[in-house]
């Protein structure tokens, strides 16, 4: 169990990080994680108990559900700085109670100015994934400080410095390592010792931290109050932006390492040019809801939301006995895979046909593509959302391309009725693994979202690289209103999964009967247009699988996919906050005032 430290004095510490094997005197800790909670004033969930702390801490205080989500991704900052922090980007959804109206920014990570197709090209040919990962080159210009200052300005109720003040306490005074921390950090021991002030934080000896020790981070909680008291500008001018463009023109590796880093593009004037985007959401209709999430670059609301609709063009899903859920679930997730790895992109750079791909016209083209007797066979070829014909396609199907599985996701409620879906990330996990010397924070590697090469040789690639572009992501924050009233709010980290895994936890919610915490806890499967599905343990032990596979499905393991969070408003006007009871070692829910 993470520990959140409210109460010691600020510490004064001169080395970048401190461990120990206690808590600093006077501290005190959170209540344990618990995967559910309902009443009222409020309610959050995340992975982290000390980052829902953080939420919670706010709402107390009578910030609003903005105000919270900014403190609770702070928090995040600190306490799962390889899945998030100020160095990445992500996508923030927020239902207004006041005017019923649903917004939505765009704060993913840019290319720099001079980015061209041949970004991750040496030579004529690709680089190889991982040396592209480790390096400059993939750093993209970071939007979360922006996503946090637009969010507040338009909506909020507190300062940026106000929304700091719970992260920046935990990054002074320490949160107790877990099995999932020391997991993460041992998974990138190898690159991490290889950049002296990425070894500095996360490898004291020179290995993982042990279990139950103390991490504190006086650098970010430096960085954080020069936020607070100058706001982004200091992240996107001034020294910090000259100290993050350093490090990734010339990442600060070990030379006896041996490690090639390749230098990276991006200047101050990309940092200085940075803005978010704010956006329509994509919206569809699922029976008696109204289903909202991000637009492109994500490819979230678009590919969510066509299996929603290809769904509800075939029939009642509740209908459906657990196989035939199954089978249309995984192929409504195959055919809309197949459509977003050829159409979707940042709409900035590349004309992207969102409105035709949630038109009822196109998932009725593509929902006849469905038999209850037998499955489809990978890799499909997309359809064209322009000229919808029934069970037609463009004739050339494209390659599902490589996404970093990790991430982040927090959903919050307020007393108000306002909610934020919101996900950020850093890309995979540990993102380039390069951390700002004397900053205390990670730089994201979110540019190899970018497909290196062409997914299929001569067909048009919407997503690759390119000057000032964003890279495709499949980050789903979404928000269901029923009634105009706000329902639930669901979203989930891992790569290309966080699709099929919105998509699932929206289908067992809103269709199967499930409690949210039944949905989100449910044995996941992930199709994407490939010939096996990925599923967890759990589901192939569903007794469903062999008739599944005698339809023709064929599945590989994978330990778990996904790790959701959300949060649904009852019809008394209690909260109710979900989040995994087990998978990456638990997620943390909790409410204002607890009433059952």
């Amino acid at each position: 169990m993470r520990a959140l430290t409210r109460l010691a004095p600020p510490l004064l510490l001169t080395t970048a990080l401190v461990w120990s094997t206690a808590l600093p005197a006077g501290a005190a800790a959170p209540p344990p994680k618990a995967p559910e909670a309902v009443g009222r004033g409020g309610a959050v969930a995340t992975v982290d108990a000390d980052a829902t702390a953080a939420g919670i801490e706010v709402l107390r205080k009578g910030g609003n559900a903005v105000d919270a989500a900014v403190a609770a991704a702070a928090a995040l900052g600190v306490t799962e700085p390889y899945s998030s922090g100020i160095g990445g980007g992500g996508y923030f959804v927020y239902y207004d109670h006041a005017t019923g109206r649903v917004h939505t920014i765009d704060g993913r990570e840019t290319a720099g100015r001079t980015a061209d197709a041949g970004l991750f090209l040496e030579d004529g040919r690709p680089l190889p994934f991982a040396d592209a990962v480790t390096s400059g080159l993939s750093v993209g210009v970071p939007g979360t400080p922006a996503t946090w200052d637009a969010a507040l300005r338009q909506w909020g109720t507190r300062s940026l410095a106000q929304a700091l003040e719970p992260a920046e306490r935990i990054a002074d005074q320490g949160f107790v390592v877990d099995e999932t921390f020391r997991g993460q950090t041992a998974d990138n021991q190898a690159r991490f010792k290889d950049f002296p002030a990425t070894a500095k934080l996360y490898l004291p000896g020179g290995k993982p931290p042990e279990v139950g020790s103390v991490l504190r981070n006086p650098d970010l909680a430096a960085t954080y109050r020069l936020l607070a008291k100058d706001g982004v500008k200091a992240f996107y001018r001034g020294q910090l932006a000259e100290d993050v463009v350093n490090t990734l023109q010339h990442p600060p590796v070990d030379p006896a390492s041996g490690r090639t880093a390749r230098p990276g593009r991006i200047d101050t004037a990309d940092l200085a040019a940075y803005r978010v985007r704010d956006q329509a959401p994509t919206h569809v209709t699922h029976g008696a809801y109204d289903v909202y999430s991000m637009a492109p670059s994500s490819s979230g609301g678009t590919t969510v939301g066509e299996a929603l609709d290809i769904l509800e063009d075939g029939g009642d899903v509740s209908a459906y006995s657990g196989t035939q859920y199954y089978h249309h679930f995984l192929e409504a997730s195959r055919i809309s895979f197949a459509d977003r790895n050829r159409w979707v992109g940042d709409p900035a750079s590349v004309d992207v046909p969102t409105r035709q791909l949630l038109s009822e016209r196109y998932a009725a083209s593509r929902a006849c593509l469905i038999s209850p007797d037998h499955a489809l066979t990978s890799p499909l070829a997309p359809g064209d959302p322009r000229h919808p014909a029934d069970c037609a396609d463009t004739g050339q199907a494209v390659a599902e391309p490589y996404e970093g599985p990790n991430t982040t996701h927090l959903t919050v409620a307020d007393r108000w009725g306002n909610v934020v879906s919101y996900t950020l990330t850093i890309e995979q996990t540990g993102g380039s693994g390069i951390t700002v010397p004397g900053r205390g924070f990670l730089l994201n590697n979110e540019l190899t979202d970018f497909d290196f090469t062409p997914l299929a040789p001569g067909v048009p690639d919407p997503n690759l690289p390119g000057p000032g572009k964003r890279p495709r992501s499949s980050m789903s924050p979404t928000v269901v209103l029923r009634d105009g009233e706000p329902f639930l709010a669901t979203g989930s980290p891992g790569g290309a999964t966080i699709i099929t895994t919105t998509l699932q936890v929206l289908l067992g919610r809103l269709d199967r009967g499930l409690s949210l915490e039944q949905a989100i806890a449910a044995p996941r499967a992930s199709q994407r247009n490939t010939a096996a599905t990925q599923a967890e343990p759990a589901f192939l032990a569903l007794p469903e699988r062999a008739e599944l596979e005698a339809l023709g499905h064929a599945f590989t393991a994978v330990a778990e996919i996904g790790a959701a969070t959300g949060v649904e408003r009852l019809p008394d006007g209690r909260w109710v906050a979900a989040a995994e009871p087990v998978r990456r070692g638990g997620g943390s829910a909790a409410v204002v005032r607890p009433a059952r």
